[in-house]
């Protein structure tokens, strides 16, 4: 990748409408990385890389649940710029803007401009994978809800909303053992200036994925509260094991939805259209959770932000929940 060939490609992961990832090896010490490029031939490209830099950079190394940034490296044609944590955001954004609005537009592969994300390697693939290439276990989700409540609260702390958040946008590692969650893919979010609250911030530009997003986000009135609406399909979703097929890609993706007739409806669409539609949660069978676990995901996927939890109270409700617990034996 680089002309110290300080890594190795090995092969491609995954693609999306932003970038490629590969997996690759560190040929000095033969560990392996994650490395996902981004092509920064137009300004909007140059935004989603850059606000994926700033968050990762921000957090660097401090919570297990988010996925650590090793190095970022812009390409300019043939030349690799590593772009140091120590750069100020007006200097990393200038140098990215300048070097890709000179009037290349990828026509010549010699003046192409990519940046490179070198992030750690999860082995385990993305979440959606995982879960859907297994037996439903009660445990294992608890651990994962978990895990999710307590990345999200940490990043809403530090000020990062990730508004993009889906079970394919969340990677499972097993380095130590018991599988790790990592939530990944920051294009989309925002580090929100100050050092406020993160839910007094407002956003108006509607992103992320269709089946995650909250009623307010369709609007394009919104806080990091809409964080919260899509971490409550998402956990919705893996304890039924509700699907849907994506039209694009035709996989099968966890996410819960509204059927009108043959159409499925994003949750969040639908109640914009009827806010008093009453959630009927559980969906498939009433013994599979338990109430405390159904008045939580009530709470998370509330229509209004206001009766909706935030991160740093779901943080504490979902130690509390009885769903996945193991139960201890009364001794005789």
């Amino acid at each position: 990748m680089a002309t110290e060939a300080k890594y190795s490609i090995v092969r491609e992961v995954g693609r999306g409408s932003y970038g490629v990832v590969y997996e690759a090896i560190v040929n000095q010490t033969r560990s392996k990385v994650a490395v996902k490029r981004m092509h920064c031939n137009v300004p909007e490209n140059v935004e989603l890389a850059l606000q994926e830099f700033w968050a990762l950079q921000s957090i660097q190394r401090q919570h297990e649940n988010v996925i650590q940034l090793e190095e970022c490296i812009l390409q300019n044609g043939q030349v690799f710029q590593p772009i140091s944590h120590r750069y100020r955001k007006s200097d990393s954004h200038l140098l990215l803007i300048e070097t890709c609005l000179k009037g290349r537009r990828c026509m010549d592969p010699k003046s192409a401009c990519f940046l490179w994300f070198v992030m750690e390697f999860c082995d385990g693939g993305n979440m959606n994978e995982y879960l859907l290439s297994r037996s439903p276990d009660a445990q294992l989700n608890n651990s994962f809800m978990r895990q999710l409540s307590s990345a999200v609260a940490f990043l809403h702390r530090n000020q990062i909303v990730h508004r993009d958040l889906k079970s394919d946008n969340i990677l499972i590692s097993h380095r130590r053992g018991s599988p790790i969650v990592k939530v990944a893919d920051f294009g989309l979010s925002k580090v929100c200036q100050g050092k406020g609250n993160v839910n007094q911030h407002r956003f108006s530009s509607a992103c992320g994925s269709n089946f995650y997003m909250a009623p307010e986000v369709w609007e394009g009135h919104y806080t990091a509260k809409a964080d919260i609406f899509a971490l409550g399909i998402i956990f919705w979703a893996m304890v039924e094991r509700i699907t849907f097929r994506d039209g694009d890609t035709e996989k099968e993706l966890l996410g819960t939805y509204i059927c009108q007739g043959k159409e499925l409806i994003p949750l969040g669409e639908a109640l914009l259209e009827n806010p008093n539609m009453k959630l009927q949660i559980p969906l498939k069978n009433k013994n599979s959770m338990p109430a405390d676990l159904c008045k939580l995901l009530h709470d998370m996927l509330a229509f209004n932000p206001k009766e909706r939890l935030d991160a740093f109270q779901l943080e504490v409700r979902i130690r509390q929940i009885s769903y996945g617990k193991k139960r201890q034996r009364s001794v005789s």
